[in-house]
């Protein structure tokens, strides 16, 4: 089996080291791609085409792991060359999804719930096909939601309203203990109630959200075009501190 990646970030990096089997090939193309993701997919040492089409023709799946603005624009140009399952792994809206539905045949709507590099990372899916998607389930924790596209979707936007708009706060609060020369009794105060390995998750959380902030506030416009913008207060305040970071 060939499985096809559309974007090389960690995503890709991750799944392509988890899903270790001898009867799976993994394959992409470094065609327009920046130095740091060649650098990345010469790093995976999987199989790398000249160009995308070339990759994905060759391929029974295809991973879509771009950005969730890009992830229209990569279906309407990749999604004619997909001969098996189209799974979309961005953090898009349900309504998203329904787009790319209509361009791609054999779309499967997936999100990833957690960290991908935790040690059991889990994989939502929903779509008419994601039982073909199963065979995941001996590399990493696969759930199946429905057959309706854009459920998975709609649970990971629900998980991202409370995540995102969590970590904002976090990273506020940290800042203030930091000013006040508090920050290690912060986390120990936080510990009591929120458990002993906390500082080390909020650290983690603090630190990614800093890195990847630029997709974040992406993921957090998603929801806001999704849901009503006027009853998320507090998403719009994340997203607003988001785009200063």
């Amino acid at each position: 089996m060939n499985i096809a990646f559309i974007g090389f970030g960690k995503v890709a990096y991750t799944l392509s080291r988890l899903i270790k089997s001898p009867d799976i090939n993994f394959l992409t193309s470094t065609e327009k791609r920046s130095k740091d993701t060649i650098d990345l997919i010469n790093k995976s040492n999987i199989e790398v085409y000249d160009s995308f089409r070339e990759a994905l023709e060759n391929a029974e799946i295809i991973i879509s792991t771009v950005t969730p603005s890009k992830a229209v624009k990569v279906a309407d140009m990749y999604g004619p060359y997909c001969n098996g399952i189209y799974l979309d792994l961005n953090n898009i809206s349900p309504d998203t999804s329904e787009k790319i539905s209509n361009v791609v045949d054999n779309f499967v709507d997936g999100a990833i719930i957690g960290k991908i590099d935790s040690k059991n990372p889990t994989l939502f899916l929903s779509g008419e096909n994601a039982h073909k998607l199963l065979f995941l389930n001996d590399f990493l924790n696969v759930n199946i939601i429905s057959d309706n596209i854009g459920d998975a979707s709609k649970l990971k936007l629900l998980r991202s309203t409370y995540t995102k708009s969590l970590s904002v706060l976090l990273i506020e609060t940290y800042d203030l203990a930091k000013k006040l020369d508090l920050e290690d009794e912060f986390f120990d105060t936080l510990s009591i109630t929120e458990g002993d390995d906390f500082k080390d998750k909020s650290l983690s959380r603090i630190n990614n959200t800093l890195k990847s902030s630029k997709r974040k506030a992406e993921e957090l416009e998603e929801i806001l075009n999704y849901f009503n913008s006027d009853e998320l207060d507090m998403v719009n305040v994340a997203l607003n501190k988001l785009k200063q970071f």
